[in-house]
């Protein structure tokens, strides 16, 4: 059976009384060892060194009322009780310095005593598991006139959500509607989708530290910095605006004028001030899309005002402050553009906190049928018209759309350019068969430079020669040419694996998709790089 240990501050007005009236009271640290069915194998008494007579005659009582309980003094010396980190600081160090032994104690911990302050330290620390503890609440007796009832009432206050099976229930419920916001409402069926949506949830709720989104161009990364912010907004994480900066767009002085804001007749033209995006997004979330494009002065500048908030306006001579939450965008590989001298290498390192790789459309094809339906209720709502398929329309389209033939070089952007094509020519609003392959017939001919409407062997002697390919056996042809039509598919390497090994890669504990195509394409004398380089160069 477990020893039970009680942790608690000296009450130094609650457990104050004179030598004569002391047991005419309620003492919340004596009636912590007189709770009914509750005996403490050891007491530890945090006081200040000025307490210390009333902390012996605490102790002295103690004895008297639980001969077998230990009590133990430390010493917390506190300038102002009142002062919260002072206060956490002290009461964290007690803890981190404490020989906790879960296995053979059961700790509690009593928020009865000490300031509010301490109180809610205790919580905090409690629910960070620094302590592993459960919270004591003392009460005193109802009636004050029992005569010899000092102990009160106790209530045991467990943390660990996981016991309340209905706090537990609504606590994954919110995560699901929350998760499902990020999403825009598609019941996505791409499992590593899923998972990242789902780590982006919690970051996105427990940090404000940079988040980066990566990806091909068109696969969603402003529409998920925008609900990003939604989501912060609803859960009051942020007030202010979100502002969204495409980095592509800011050239020469005018880019550090639109970031950092300017004072009047810093340069030719500025007539009157700026603000500045970086300050119209204080207290809010600014989003930098495309910051790969950013000159590196800018970066410079950029990476200042993300680690200290301040920044200097063009031609001013103070300095401005901007409290913001930072989401970045790219379609670049910045590891990439750092070792090309691109991009620096400490903003990346400071941007690269949180980094979420957005997989393109053809990643996640099992995607396209909801989106597709997502795409036709936007036209509703924007249109005012109500679209529908007819079945045999409806799987034609979802047919082509999943097969090889199908680059999606867009991602998203081909799809609903796609959907509002078909619902606008659609007869009497329903989407035939005949508008599905007209469209087909339209895709097809966007794409006619993509690899991947190419034959199969051409793809093979483009990248390999034909004397190479000649040599191949016929098995090593059927699966090499699907490796290299993945590869022409993918920005990265590490897109790339992660839809080739979409299956076995869950199996496994820790996954290096891209070290396992790179081993498997150097069988051939190939790299990733070389292979998109010389498809596309045909």
């Amino acid at each position: 059976m477990k020893r039970r240990v009680a942790i608690s501050i000296l009450g130094t007005t609650l457990d104050m009384g004179g030598r004569q009236d002391r047991w005419s009271r309620w003492r919340p640290n004596v009636a912590l060892t007189q709770q009914p069915g509750m005996f403490f194998d050891r007491v530890e008494l945090i006081h200040d060194t000025q307490f210390g007579r009333l902390a012996e005659t605490i102790i002295g009582d103690i004895e008297t009322v639980s001969p077998a309980t230990q009590v133990r003094q430390n010493i917390i010396n506190l300038t102002d009780p009142w002062d919260f980190s002072e206060v956490y600081t002290k009461l964290r160090d007690f803890a981190r310095a404490y020989d906790f032994d879960p296995d053979t104690e059961d700790y509690l911990v009593n928020i009865t005593t000490g300031t509010h302050v301490a109180q809610i330290c205790w919580f905090l620390l409690t629910e960070a598991r620094i302590i592993p503890a459960r919270l004591l609440q003392l009460s005193p007796p109802r009636d004050r006139e029992l005569p010899g009832d000092y102990a009160g009432k106790h209530t045991v206050i467990d943390l660990d959500l996981s016991r309340y099976d209905e706090i537990a229930t609504r606590f994954a419920s919110e995560r699901e509607e929350a998760t499902s916001f990020l999403k825009s409402g598609i019941s996505t069926r791409n499992a590593a989708f899923n998972r990242m949506i789902d780590e982006i949830e919690q970051v996105g709720m427990r940090s404000v530290a940079p988040l980066l989104l990566t990806g091909p161009t068109g696969a969603g990364k402003s529409q998920l910095a925008k609900r990003i912010y939604e989501l912060k907004k609803a859960e009051r994480k942020v007030t202010g605006p979100f502002v969204e900066v495409n980095c592509a767009t800011l050239r020469g002085d005018q880019a550090m004028s639109a970031l950092f804001g300017h004072v009047k007749g810093a340069f030719t033209g500025a007539s009157g001030e700026r603000a500045g995006l970086l300050k119209s997004a204080d207290k809010g979330v600014l989003f930098l899309d495309e910051i790969g494009e950013l000159g590196l002065d800018e970066q410079a500048m950029c990476l200042r005002a993300i680690e200290e908030k301040r920044f200097l306006p063009v031609g001013a001579d103070k300095e401005t402050s901007a409290n913001f939450q930072l989401l970045a965008g790219t379609n670049r590989d910045l590891r990439e553009e750092v070792q090309k001298g691109r991009f620096r290498e400490d903003l990346f390192a400071r941007l690269n906190i949180w980094t979420f790789q957005l997989p393109a459309l053809c990643e996640r094809k099992e995607d396209i049928e909801p989106n597709l339906d997502f795409e036709l209720r936007r036209f509703l709502e924007k249109e005012g018209h109500n679209v529908t398929f007819n079945k045999e329309a409806r799987e034609l389209y979802l047919t082509f759309a999943t097969s090889l033939e199908a680059a999606w070089s867009a991602n998203f952007r081909d799809l609903s350019a796609s959907v509002t094509r078909m619902a606008t020519l659609a007869p009497q609003g329903r989407i035939t068969v005949e508008v599905v392959r007209h469209e087909a017939e339209r895709l097809k001919a966007a794409w006619g430079g993509a690899p991947s409407a190419r034959a199969a062997e051409q793809i093979l002697v483009d990248v390999l020669g034909q004397e190479a390919v000649a040599a191949l056996d016929l098995f090593d042809v059927a699966q090499l040419t699907t490796v290299l039509k993945t590869c022409c598919e993918h920005v990265t390497a590490s897109a790339a694996g992660r839809a080739l090994f979409a299956n076995s890669r869950l199996k496994k504990k820790s996954s290096n998709d891209a070290d396992r195509l790179s081993k498997y394409l150097a069988r051939f004398g190939l790299k990733f790089d070389d292979v998109r380089r010389r498809a596309t160069a045909v």
